[in-house]
């Protein structure tokens, strides 16, 4: 296990880089802690699967260092920085049986039989797949595929960290929650280092301690998933996580107030910054109820999703969701539209501008 740490990172796929838009990745800089679970979370193309690689030892970072234990280990080649990575799709040998699969790693590196008996118990035992050891691979489904990936890439407990690149993505729907479950459960258990990268928010919310969301090559938020869902510090990562994400407004500021279609709209705390740039305020669909009173705003569609409804409603040229319990408005009526102060927060160029409440 290790002690994760990218100092000053950047990286061009362009021999000579002159300005940012020339950079993958912008400058990073971030700590993981030993043991830890992490995840890089973002959509196709926002440097994700970069940083893998940088971590890993596949790509030589343009500018930076990524320290193990504090140890530079920036170039050094994979095979020397003891790791292990899953794949999107299932490394594993076809013709070998779940155990000679599980074993291969052990046996690479000389472990003597009775340590690697013990380990690939161990690891079956975790996984579920005792029952299975004496099978050819070939004959597995493609959920059990990946978990013998997977345990390759764990039955070594020498290893500083296990990325995982995308695990679940050919794995069938109603079979991921259960390899979710089961990856979160080996890493209470066995404490590895652990970083995740997926552009899938539940895979990402599910699984890490802190989460790492990317957008264009930068880091825009890190944080637990209870942070980045109540307090998102830019509006890209309120986008991104939550289903429906949190509504974004335009809004004037005056006589130190923030308005929406004319109304003063209560915000969590004071407003900071010098008052420039594009003003919004950002709150979530949990937090908007219906009543009298509040911003008239004309019922667009109605979505019963069973525990709750998604109310979609249209205020000016602005679309606004609710999630709300109980009796749901008609299309076409007029509702006002009300926002928990406290949840309320003010963006200025994307970026949160309020001070958290008290």
């Amino acid at each position: 296990m290790a002690k994760v740490t990218l100092r000053n990172l950047r990286h061009s796929y362009m021999p000579n880089p002159k300005s940012p838009e020339d950079y993958a990745l912008k400058e990073i800089d971030i700590d993981w802690a030993d043991g830890g679970a992490y995840a890089l979370l973002g959509p196709s193309g926002c440097g994700k699967s970069t940083l893998l690689n940088i971590i890993s030892g596949l790509l030589i970072p343009s500018e930076g260092q990524v320290l193990f234990d504090e140890q530079d280990v920036t170039q050094l080649v994979p095979d020397k920085r003891n790791i292990a990575q899953v794949f999107q799709f299932p490394v594993i040998y076809d013709t070998m049986t779940v155990r000679e699969n599980l074993s291969f790693p052990l046996k690479n590196r000389g472990v003597d039989p009775a340590t690697i008996a013990k380990r690939v118990g161990e690891i079956a035992e975790m996984l579920e797949v005792t029952d299975q050891l004496d099978r050819r691979a070939s004959g597995l489904a493609p959920d059990s595929k990946q978990k013998i990936s997977m345990g390759r890439g764990l039955v070594r407990d020498d290893v500083n960290v296990v990325m995982f690149d995308e695990p679940l993505t050919v794995i069938d729907p109603h079979l991921k929650w259960k390899l979710r479950s089961k990856l979160k459960e080996l890493h209470q258990r066995i404490r590895r280092t652990m970083i995740y990268v997926t552009h899938d928010q539940t895979e990402a919310l599910t699984f890490a301690d802190q989460v790492v969301v990317m957008q264009d090559g930068e880091v825009v938020q890190m944080g637990t998933p209870v942070e980045l869902f109540e307090r998102p510090a830019h509006t890209f990562v309120g986008h991104f996580i939550g289903s429906p994400g949190m509504n974004v407004l335009p809004c004037d500021m005056r006589d130190g107030g923030a308005f929406v279609a004319g109304q003063n709209i209560q915000l969590e705390g004071p407003v900071t910054g010098n008052g420039q740039g594009l003003r919004q305020i950002g709150v979530r669909p949990e937090y908007v109820t219906l009543g009298d009173g509040g911003l008239p705003a004309t019922v667009r569609k109605v979505s019963d999703l069973g525990r709750h409804a998604v109310v979609e409603a249209v205020l000016g040229d602005t679309r606004v969701n609710a999630i709300i319990e109980g009796a749901t408005p008609q299309q076409g009526e007029t509702v006002g539209l009300h926002f928990k102060p406290q949840q309320t927060r003010l963006y200025t160029d994307g970026w949160i501008s309020t001070e958290a409440g008290s």
